[in-house]
């Protein structure tokens, strides 16, 4: 990529950060349209998860593959493939008659959704060549999650109460051609000095390993865990995976570059992002419910209440991003862990039906600041000390961790979840006390592998293997 002007640089960012918006509010307003849903499309628990994880799943499954095939063939071509995807596929959400059609649906917008937030960090890890500059960027491309947050539950909710919940598949169409035409304009290509091949294999291993453990828990509540389909599914889930740990290694160009996982802090970065993400999945799906199914609060109103959460999330992602600039990311991680344990147990605590609002907005507010928190250290550990050549696939692994964490989460949680739904909301708050301690353990782990990866022996560590990928990656180049 050349050497583009500072203005040019933010421009670029911005662009970028267009992508990431109407991907993030894609997730935030659906949650709060979930019960609409539920009621219109008549489905039940498990209709409303797959709603969530068909596109969790997917986006997940491609992410690798699509980070790998933007070094190859052009970041900004794929990108752009991305977006027409993306906002075509919206737009098929809007039309579904019905929950099969939208679960398809929803799995074409991940199909263009896995082409761009990976890409558009690699193309920000490659427009930002300063680390000090990269983490800036990257606190700003954080604070845009933290801006979808923000306005996500408030937007979904007035059109969700006034237009019906197709209406929140409407709002990615004018962002995402807006994202289209700057795209051809400004971003200039770029790709990795040698092609990666395609690792079809490799591919076909992680969507075996995602689908079939994400389907034995959505569907264990309603077959039983003894039942020979869920069975059968947990252990394709655990063939696949010991098929990536014994294939990939054996690959030129892996799918997943198992050499990266050398790195004490991208390792790190890894479970914390599963962890912090499955968080939140579980956070969103009972709170959606709860506010609107348990407190009779109309799509608007419980959009307005998830506030405190989202402001807090806007405004600790840019002090994230200074933090890890000037301090590195253990501070951060440490205070995000920290912030998601208080809150969930705080709710696993005092959790009923007629929790006080002061409680609730406390827990919110803790909640949003763990979550602004702990998007900048995930990110800039995922890329920092990687070759820029490989920026795709590392941002890829980083996005990932997120979606697999978000889809688990809200398997876990709407599966536990799947019998109080069902009865009424002394059985629904109980059920949810459960719930919230499985949150507070992700919490807990944010807060354990923050301080484990984050120190000196850690550091020593990411230094040992950037080295080492950056010699084998000479030796490849000149071997071609």
């Amino acid at each position: 990529m050349p050497d583009l002007a500072p203005r040019r640089r933010w421009l670029v960012l911005a662009i970028c950060c267009m992508s990431l918006l109407i991907v993030s509010l894609d997730n935030t307003i659906l949650n709060v349209a979930l019960p609409s849903i539920q009621r219109d499309l008549h489905t039940s628990v498990s209709g409303l998860q797959w709603t969530v994880d068909a596109y969790t799943l997917v986006l997940a499954s491609l992410l690798m593959l699509s980070g790998s095939t933007a070094d190859r063939v052009g970041r900004r071509r794929t990108f752009q493939a991305g977006l027409v995807i993306f906002t075509a596929a919206s737009l098929l959400c809007s039309l579904a008659p019905g929950l099969g059609w939208l679960v398809v649906a929803r799995m074409l917008q991940a199909v263009g959704g896995s082409m761009l937030n990976p890409v558009a960090m690699s193309i920000i890890t490659n427009t930002f060549a300063d680390p000090r500059e990269r983490a800036r960027a990257i606190g700003v491309w954080s604070g845009v999650v933290g801006i979808s947050m923000a306005a996500g539950p408030i937007i979904g909710g007035a059109l969700v109460e006034s237009a019906g919940w197709r209406a929140i598949f409407w709002l990615n169409v004018p962002i995402g051609l807006a994202a289209l035409f700057l795209t051809r304009r400004y971003v200039p290509e770029s790709r990795a000095p040698r092609a990666r091949r395609a690792d079809p294999v490799g591919q076909a291993l992680v969507v075996v390993l995602l689908v079939a453990l994400t389907y034995a828990i959505i569907e264990s509540p309603n077959l039983g865990w003894t039942s020979p389909v869920v069975a059968g599914c947990a252990a394709a889930a655990l063939c696949a995976l010991l098929g990536l740990l014994w294939y990939e290694p054996r690959r030129a160009d892996p799918l997943i570059d198992l050499r990266f996982f050398r790195s004490a802090p991208f390792s790190g970065a890894t479970v914390i992002a599963v962890a912090a993400f499955a968080g939140l999945g579980g956070f969103l799906f009972v709170s959606s419910l709860y506010l609107q199914d348990v407190r009779r609060l109309d799509p608007l109103h419980a959009g307005l209440f998830m506030l405190p959460m989202a402001v807090m999330a806007l405004l600790t992602a840019p002090v994230s991003g200074r933090m890890v600039a000037s301090r590195g990311p253990r501070t951060p991680l440490l205070l995000a862990g920290a912030a998601f344990c208080a809150s969930a147990v705080l709710q696993a605590l005092t959790y009923s039906e007629h929790l006080s609002v002061p409680l609730l907005v406390v827990a919110y507010l803790l909640f949003g600041t763990g979550f602004g928190l702990v998007n900048a250290p995930i990110t800039n550990t995922a890329v920092s000390g990687m070759p820029r050549s490989q920026a795709g696939v590392a941002a890829a692994v980083a996005s990932t961790s997120r979606q697999t964490g978000q889809s688990l989460g809200v398997a876990v949680i709407g599966a536990l979840m799947a019998g109080g739904v069902h009865t009424d909301a002394a059985a629904f708050t109980d059920a949810a006390h459960t719930a919230w301690w499985i949150i507070a353990g992700c919490g807990a782990a944010v807060l354990v592998m923050g301080t484990l990866t984050s120190g000196r022996w850690a550091r020593a560590t990411a230094q040992r293997t950037a080295k080492r990928l950056a010699a084998e990656e000479t030796r490849e180049t000149v071997n071609v």
